[in-house]
């Protein structure tokens, strides 16, 4: 099955530092496919998670995303590819206070690039909510939702337009054990059900240990099946 993510000798140095953060690194996820990322902190896992969505650009290195070498992308072009190709979910949740969680969920439609017209995105949005037990919530504001509630919020925003890949970087980082369970089962059910590949930064245990494969990145290297920091 062909890579819907593809890395080879991704190198990442940051000005003033003599080592690299990580170098001649291999990296792949096809379609449907859940990946951890673990490894101890410092290690420079969500430096590559930046790298393998679009943030950060390395300083060596081909990413290619669904076929497209990235380093052959104008701007603009990068900024759709982002956005239609790309979901996020990151451990503080980055909602909109002002904002309900209906609409926070619609966010990424602002940027121009949805095919759907807004009349379908809404209902898609509300499907998403009421999927993620959110139905009764999709009018409040972040402020008068628990930890969880926002981080699935958070959720159904990243997966609002689509995206082939979600890349989610210590997602359960803010939560309990329970909420951390409850927030799992629904994302792997919602990823698994659309087909959906998933890489995750993760030190948890209980999150790594539901993914495919695991992988651990120390020492600027990726190693198959790394023990969760």
């Amino acid at each position: 099955m062909s890579a819907l993510l593809s890395a080879q000798g991704l190198e990442c140095r940051y000005p003033g530092l003599e080592e690299p953060v990580f170098q001649d690194l291999d990296f792949h996820v096809t379609a449907g496919e859940s990946v951890a990322i673990t490894g101890s902190s410092g290690s420079g896992k969500t430096t590559l998670l930046h790298v393998l969505g679009t943030l950060l650009t390395p300083t060596a290195g081909v990413l290619h995303i669904q076929g497209t070498d990235i380093a052959s992308l104008d701007p603009g072009a990068l900024s759709r590819l982002r956005n239609r190709s790309l979901g996020f979910l990151f451990q503080e949740h980055h909602l909109l206070p002002q904002c309900t969680a209906l609409e926070n969920t619609l966010l990424p439609a602002l940027a121009g690039f949805a095919d759907d017209p807004l009349s379908t995105l809404k209902e898609r949005a509300r499907e998403l909510l009421r999927e993620l037990g959110l139905e009764d919530r999709q009018n409040h504001r972040p402020g008068q939702l628990s930890g969880g509630e926002r981080q699935r919020v958070a959720l159904a925003r990243a997966m609002l337009l689509r995206p082939p890949l979600l890349l989610a970087d210590e997602p359960s980082g803010a939560l309990d054990q329970s909420r951390t369970r409850a927030l799992l089962e629904q994302l792997r059910r919602l990823q698994q059900a659309e087909r959906t590949a998933l890489v995750v930064v993760t030190h948890d245990p209980l999150v790594a240990d539901a993914m495919d494969r695991v992988v651990a990145l120390e020492g600027g290297a990726l190693s198959p099946r790394g023990v969760p920091a």
